[in-house]
């Protein structure tokens, strides 16, 4: 009998390709969609779980109050031994910080921004993998190194690594173990490891060094909360006594459960933190195409129906159940998903790369044929068969045999509910449009803001203090290069600034800046406007003399407006005047106020300060013109002066993109799924207008006959159709401007929400679905009278 169900259902897809091809269609892309949806969904809601110490890892995140409050991921050295020390409820703990360096492989130089410093601990802490090594050993010794596959494979090509030295800056390192390539969902990555015990920091242990991102391994990881509060009324006593801090001044440590990091914390530490509120748009999207996909099988069901009288009247008369009959439609139903399932699998498979780059993850055919993600395909899919099909197959099932055999086969009722349905499918689709629109705007808004600096056109070389001898020389040289146009060395460039610090002024007012160490031509040549003062000159460099015991050095800062408000001066009135920051020093110049981090976060008060000893980069404004030649030149100013460091660069409007690739993501989601739910909603509307012709076929005919034009028959199929597509945008609207404002609240710099946006994206939805629409209608319209009337 089942063998008989599917030999019927074949010969229904080979009789009505086109809606065969329409119905597969629909429901192969809502599948696919939800198939590399959830692997994204699963890959982000599982961070860090395959640590077996998973629920006894927390990281410890610093709050501290100097005049201001802030919160960051960093930590001080201090802040790990002494946990440990202090409180039993500590097992162990590790200190990370990346740093980028080069290796030395038999003469050749390689530039590796990705080092991890772990303390001894990292990995009994952590369940990395090691294909070779020991665990416990693997960071023993401060000459260990730990390699990822890739990089053993890199540099060692097919022979084994371990025992083998490997050169980093001007230090040999022993390879102590092979570190499987890194899961998709860590919050840390890593393509070495080497000891924290090499840095100076191991060895001078400080609260406010905040550069380390600090976890802690429990005892038991339901002592988190109780462990919080001890730790509170420790840091409370630190505050008053060794750090002596008065007022309302303090500094506090925070633990964070391994496994919330990275969707529910507000602190980004190694990596960029995950969005919850995108995890349940994206889940929110997924789960509405699938119902536009559902919708549209149940539509196009009930659109073929109306051609199957004569089977179904055949069948009743042969003595067929109602329950074999509805036994058919849903095994047809059946037929028709696992179908567009295995479809769905191999559309899923060829796109992964195209998904990979649009979501920022590294999928694999390993991970979509996960049993598991199998497994849950195909338990969806039968759930669609049985919720799509059901419908149309109780109303084919149940119709009464008299009238079968008096009228044929129509269905008049529950129009309601079938419009109602393309009423949702374009509420959907034009919200996603909307959102798709605004999400777009507002990334271009981003990349044109005038940001109060000119960062086109900026070559960043990154430095090391091992090139700090030699930095002057390449200055000097690489700025008589042709059309460079300007050159500057500094800790951070002005796209996003990390270094936090505290200025005090001689009547104590204390305020918490961001800072800059740089040298005298970085406010020049990134054209900061100077609104009072003037800019540092070489004298101001030589004026820090630290020679006789530092008795004539003189210090001097460069503030922007927002310092000079937070300590109630104006520009003018800040010129001349001491602030201190572990050294007193005169304000010399009030640049104006400039987007220094991300445009999610208002400007806050920031210092620029001389120091040629904490550079990290040096800054090369190019001309347009003639860029290679320019790159060529200083490649070889660069391998003159520097033979053992590659000469490595990008442009400094790369870092500014990396700050919104979430963003950017999140508009190629958008966009791509918006297509997607525009045309699976024009199916729909295809469905429901071939069922609409096919019930008035007789209605056509006679009124061609009576002379009626092939537009007036056109534009009375397309009116009601029209209809739903208004009274969704309707709905949509409030909906998506909502929606959007409050994913714009996000940002303290954004785009207003314009009115004539929805007009326009109405606009466009209502012609594409009138193009829908005319297909059918036009070819109803213009068929042969007779044919139509002998039809019925």
């Amino acid at each position: 009998m089942i063998k008989n169900y599917f030999k019927i259902a074949w010969r229904k897809l080979k009789k009505n390709r086109l809606y065969s091809f329409v119905n597969i269609l629909g429901l192969t892309a809502g599948l696919a969609s939800c198939l590399l949806i959830g692997l994204y969904l699963y890959n982000e809601l599982t961070y860090d779980n395959f640590h077996q110490n998973a629920n006894r890892i927390a990281r410890v995140t610093m709050e501290y109050n100097h005049g201001s409050t802030s919160k960051t991921a960093v930590t001080g050295s201090k802040d790990g031994p002494q946990l440990k020390r202090m409180f039993p409820e500590v097992e162990d703990y590790v200190r990370t910080i990346r740093y980028d360096g080069v290796f030395n492989k038999d003469g050749k130089f390689f530039h590796e921004d990705n080092i991890l410093y772990a303390d001894q601990p990292f990995f009994k802490v952590f369940s990395f993998h090691l294909l070779e090594g020991s665990a416990a050993q693997a960071l023993s010794a401060p000459d260990h190194i730990v390699l990822t596959s890739a990089m053993a494979k890199k540099y060692f090509g097919d022979a084994d690594p371990m025992g083998k030295t490997l050169k980093l800056g001007k230090k040999d390192y022993v390879v102590s173990g092979i570190a499987a390539n890194i899961a998709p969902n860590s919050q840390i990555h890593f393509d070495f490891v080497v000891p924290f015990d090499v840095l100076s920091a191991a060895k001078n242990e400080e609260w406010f060094s905040a550069n380390y991102v600090t976890y802690l391994l429990l005892k038991n990881g339901n002592n988190i909360q109780p462990l919080q509060k001890q730790i509170s009324a420790y840091m409370q006593q630190v505050s008053a006594g060794e750090l002596k801090m008065t007022g309302q001044e303090y500094l506090t440590l925070n633990l964070e459960p391994l496994k919330s990091v990275h969707l529910h914390s507000q602190l980004s530490g190694l990596e960029l933190n995950g969005s919850l509120t995108y995890i349940y748009i994206l889940f929110s999207i997924a789960l509405l195409i699938l119902i536009i996909a559902a919708v549209n099988y149940t539509n196009l069901a009930v659109a073929q129906s109306a051609g199957r009288s004569a089977e179904i009247s055949i069948r009743k008369v042969l003595g067929a159940s109602t329950l074999q009959l509805f036994r058919q439609f849903i095994g047809e139903s059946v037929f028709f998903t696992t179908l567009a399932t295995v479809l769905a699998i191999l559309v899923a498979y060829t796109l992964l790369p195209q998904f990979n780059a649009m979501a920022g993850k590294n999928f694999t055919t390993e991970d979509l044929l996960n049993p598991i993600v199998l497994v849950l395909l195909m338990i969806l899919s039968i759930v669609i068969s049985f919720v799509a099909g059901a419908y149309p197959s109780l109303l084919l099932s149940n119709v009464k045999l008299i009238k079968l055999l008096k009228s044929g086969f129509a269905f008049t009722g529950n129009t309601s509910l079938r419009q109602s349905l393309i009423v949702f499918q374009f509420v959907i689709s034009f919200f996603l449009i909307i959102s798709t629109t605004i999400i777009i705007r507002q990334l271009n808004y981003i990349q044109t803001k005038d940001v109060g600096y000119n960062r086109n056109n900026v070559i960043v070389l990154p430095l090391d203090y091992n090139l700090y001898p030699v930095v002057n020389t390449l200055k000097t040289q690489m700025a008589a290069v042709p059309n460079v146009e300007g050159i500057s060395v500094a800790n951070s460039s002005p796209v996003n600034v990390g270094w936090g610090d505290g200025i005090t002024t001689h009547d104590g007012k204390k305020v918490m800046v961001n800072a800059i160490p740089a040298d005298e031509n970085f406010v020049s040549m990134f054209k900061l406007k100077i609104l009072a003062g003037t800019n540092y000159t070489h004298a101001d460099v030589l004026q820090m003399d630290t020679t006789n015991n530092g008795k004539n050095f003189k210090y001097s800062f460069i503030i922007n407006e927002s310092t000079a408000k937070a300590l109630g001066w104006t520009p003018e009135e800040a010129i001349g005047k001491t602030i201190n920051r572990g050294n007193d020093g005169v304000v010399k110049a009030v640049v104006k106020d400039f987007n220094f981090r991300s445009l999610h976060d208002p400007i806050t008060p920031l210092i620029i300060f001389l120091d040629n000893n904490n550079t990290n980069a040096l800054f090369l404004k190019v001309a347009d013109k003639n860029a290679p030649q320019v790159l060529h030149d200083l490649e070889a100013i660069w391998k003159h002066e520097v033979a053992n460091y590659p000469f490595s660069y990008h442009f400094l409007d790369d870092d500014y993109n990396a700050i919104y690739v979430s963003e950017q993501r999140t508009a190629a989601i958008f966009k791509t799924f918006a297509i997607l739910a525009v045309l699976l909603g024009c199916l729909g509307l295809f469905a429901l207008t071939a069922y609409s012709v096919l019930n008035r076929t007789k209605e056509i005919g006679i009124r061609k006959v009576l002379g009626a034009s092939v537009s007036s028959i056109t534009l009375m199929l397309s009116k009601n159709f029209m209809k739903l597509v208004l009274v969704a945008i309707v709905i949509a609207s409030p909906i998506a401007w909502y929606a959007m404002h409050r994913w714009l609240q996000d940002f303290a710099y954004r785009i207003a929400i314009q009115w004539y946006l929805f007009v326009l994206a109405g606009l466009v939805t209502i012609i594409i679905a009138f193009v829908t629409v005319s297909f059918q209608s036009i070819k109803a319209a213009v068929s042969t009278p007779v044919k139509s009337l002998r039809s019925e």
